[in-house]
């Protein structure tokens, strides 16, 4: 089974570590069953950076004048990238530097 994001080959589960896993795993759902893991740790690491995200933002987007949050998560999201002094993480350590 080979794991790829964007075309871009990641990873290999060799025939002897599927077989591992699907000693716990039921061989009727085991690919869905690895699908679901893959999606669900994303998924996490994507919420607790939102969460992050949100929670230092929303003083900064009061202090930088905006009236209007929106409610959906990609519009927020947008929002404060939008903003002037918005840096991502590499933009960040580059000025600590």
């Amino acid at each position: 089974m080979k794991i790829s994001v964007n075309n871009i080959k990641l990873f290999t589960l060799s025939e002897i570590q599927k077989k591992v896993m699907a000693n716990e795993i039921r061989s009727e759902i085991f690919d869905a069953d690895l699908k679901r893991r893959l999606k669900w740790v994303l998924m996490h690491k994507y919420e607790q950076c939102f969460d992050k995200l949100k929670k230092e933002w929303m003083p900064k987007l009061e202090v930088n004048g905006v009236k209007s949050i929106p409610l959906d998560k990609d519009a927020l999201a947008e929002l404060i990238f939008a903003q002037p002094n918005y840096k991502n993480r590499s933009k960040r350590e580059l000025e600590v530097k």
